[in-house]
């Protein structure tokens, strides 16, 4: 059996979980609500991350905009994420939820703009 001590994420109340694993049984101890329970399921069978950086502006009132990634991607595909980012650019102007990489890593997953940048008079 394998066993694994993690902290929720799923609320603001950080509950210590235990998630023991025998075989394709799980069960989990220590959340006080669902969320806790889902988030160790999923954290112990496919980990997933929003990734957050920031990527050069031509051209902007500002050099850089911050970027994430629309939703999780794979835990393992974070290097992959962050090389396409560190090697994009975006050309000013940028308003918030502009697309900046449309598929980043192969993960389907559009990296998109959450600040807005405007254009150098």
């Amino acid at each position: 059996m394998e066993v694994r001590e993690l902290i929720c994420i799923g609320c603001p109340l950080g509950c210590p979980l235990t998630v023991r694993m025998e075989g394709s049984e799980i069960s989990v101890t220590g959340n006080t609500c669902k969320r806790g329970e889902d988030y160790a399921k999923k954290e112990v069978l496919s980990p997933t991350r929003i990734v957050t950086s920031s990527v050069p502006v031509k051209g902007g009132v500002i050099g850089m905009v911050s970027v994430k990634t629309k939703s999780d991607i794979p835990k393992d595909k974070i290097f992959q994420v962050m090389k396409e980012i560190h090697e994009a650019s975006a050309q000013a102007p940028v308003a918030i939820g502009d697309v900046i990489i449309p598929d980043c890593a192969g993960t389907g997953i559009p990296v998109i703009a959450t600040k807005a940048v405007e254009a150098k008079a």
